[in-house]
């Protein structure tokens, strides 16, 4: 068993400590939100993860998980010490190190025997050298200590089963012990055969932002993809299976529509662009993938236009304002500017998203949200489907037409198949799958 001392409590910190409590560790997280700590200790969960507030109860019920504000109280008797702070975009663009580089002073001010400090919040490449310095110019002992880089590759939504069963786990190390620590941290893992990636910290740190990157600009040419699909006239979801099935390509992240969002994949390609231009070096692809990214929610806009010869003054249903299902997090939506934009044309937006309504509050109150997605449908000239939850999957299409006012239906995920809505009398537009609206009256 190995005590660890977690500080963060946003979604990297909980997630990972819940999880290394779950597998027999110890494990004190530490924040200094003092009413989100006693929230926690009341099983409180501060954001909607699956299955995240059952294994929070069942490791604090089992005196594996335990809540403080004080970070004295989280690093006695700790072997290892993670940082999960946030790192949030700057106006520049780059990572934000503030909370990271305050949480280092802290540790060295209180460091008075030998921990292993661990990155886990996603940093530029070069951060824990600068932590280390942090650190070392704060210590009042005689102590010596590790840093190690782990970076995280959580999926919110999945974050559980991201965790339990990884594609690898990455630690980037210096020394010995250090290395010995992260992997009985981790032992659980072997039994999956899950591979453990051992690098140097400079390595490590930059994995994170090649890996989301990556899947950025797979996302983004997928969309190009889908642009061209719509002028030639081809099915971009036939593309995107057959590409899909070649193994160098593999089937995921190959979905059209509105493009990436969230926490990470925004804020990693932005950082790394940034990085990149300090050393003199132009990332031309991730910037093409971050232009053509920004880009479409103007062309949902342009999309819904055509569709009702016109938005202004309109009223618009809007079936999901999350980034992505499974998760309350709007941070990077598309449905935000998409919403600046229905504003800008007087139109009258009634909203529904089965768990992010609240957060969306916050930048647009005078939306008119809604309990289910019917009553947002009621008096609407278009609906537009904008993140796939479930629920939408399986919508009453004739109990949806008959609540609104027009027939107007951009399916921004492509949920849907243009001749199965047409059967129910909608106007039909989507992602990639044809270069023509249909005319159904």
């Amino acid at each position: 068993m190995i005590r660890i001392c977690m500080v963060g409590t946003g979604y990297v910190g909980l997630v990972s400590g819940a999880c290394m409590a779950d597998f027999g560790h110890t494990v004190t997280c530490v924040d200094i939100n003092a009413e989100r700590i006693e929230s926690l200790r009341k099983g409180g969960i501060p954001f909607y993860e699956p299955g995240l507030d059952r294994l929070v109860l069942k490791n604090v019920d089992g005196q594996l998980l335990f809540f403080t504000t004080e970070l004295a109280e989280g690093m006695k008797d700790a072997d290892v010490v993670f940082i999960a702070v946030q790192t949030p975009m700057s106006p520049s663009g780059e990572a934000d190190l503030q909370f990271v580089m305050k949480v280092g002073e802290e540790i060295g001010s209180l460091l008075d025997d030998h921990k292993v400090i661990v990155t886990k919040s996603t940093v530029p490449v070069g951060t824990n050298r600068q932590l280390r310095k942090v650190i070392q110019g704060q210590i009042k002992h005689d102590v010596t200590f590790d840093m190690a880089s782990n970076p995280e590759f959580l999926r919110e939504g999945s974050s559980i089963e991201d965790f339990m069963r990884p594609d690898r786990v990455v630690i980037g190390v210096e020394s010995d012990h250090a290395e010995e620590l992260l992997r009985e941290l981790y032992r659980p893992l072997f039994l999956l055969d899950t591979p453990i990636v051992k690098t140097g910290i400079e390595t490590a740190e930059l994995i994170k932002y090649a890996s989301n990157s990556f899947l950025a600009v797979k996302i983004s040419f997928i969309n190009e993809m889908a642009a061209l699909a719509e002028t030639v006239g081809a099915d971009v979801s036939h593309v995107a299976k057959a590409m899909g099935l070649d193994k160098r390509i593999g089937p995921k992240f190959l979905h059209a529509g509105l493009g990436f969002g969230g926490s990470c994949l925004p804020k990693d390609t932005n950082a790394i662009v940034h990085i990149a231009n300090s050393h003199d070096h132009d990332m031309s692809v991730v910037r093409a993938a971050i232009a053509v990214n920004a880009a479409l929610p103007e062309r949902a806009l342009a999309k819904a236009e055509r569709l009702t010869g016109g938005l202004q003054g309109k009223t618009v249903a809007m079936l999901g304002l999350a980034f992505k299902p499974n998760t309350d997090d709007i941070r990077s939506s598309a449905t935000l500017p998409l919403v600046d934009g229905l504003k800008k044309l007087g139109c009258t937006v009634r909203a529904h998203d089965p768990a992010a309504m609240e957060n969306f509050k916050f930048f647009h109150p005078d939306l008119v949200y809604t309990d289910s997605p019917y009553a947002a449908c009621e008096g609407a000239e278009i609906t537009i489907l904008a993140t796939e939850w479930n629920l939408y999957r399986q919508l009453d299409l004739d109990r949806v037409k008959s609540v609104m006012t027009g027939n107007a239906f951009l399916d921004c995920r492509n949920v849907y198949d243009r001749p199965h809505l047409e059967r129910f009398g909608f106007k039909y537009d989507c992602f990639g799958r044809a270069a023509h609206i249909s005319e159904v009256s």
